[in-house]
């Protein structure tokens, strides 16, 4: 596995430059029948994109459950990057 990262052809991703990344999207896109994917190496990179995708205002609410994982976990994240104001509600 060593080897195959250091053989592996990458470039900058931040410009989109990465045919690897580009490849993997392009997969993800056509397994999931979207137009496009997005990598992210990371499930709380996930959940503040989504986050940020529905409260697309600072100061918004999101409404979340007493045992959901994001009130359990991520809170913290979306309240202080993102300026969401989390509603614990019992389930």
């Amino acid at each position: 596995m060593r080897q195959a990262m250091l053989d592996a052809e990458v470039e900058d991703d931040v410009y989109g430059g990465d045919l690897t990344v580009l490849k993997l999207q392009d997969i993800a896109a056509k397994l999931l029948g979207r137009e496009a994917a997005l990598f992210v190496p990371s499930e709380t990179m996930e959940d503040l994109i989504c986050a940020l995708n529905h409260c697309s205002q600072f100061g918004s609410e999101m409404i979340l459950g007493d045992e959901c994982y994001m009130n359990i976990y991520q809170q913290d994240g979306c309240a202080t990057l993102a300026r969401i104001h989390s509603r614990t509600v019992t389930t």
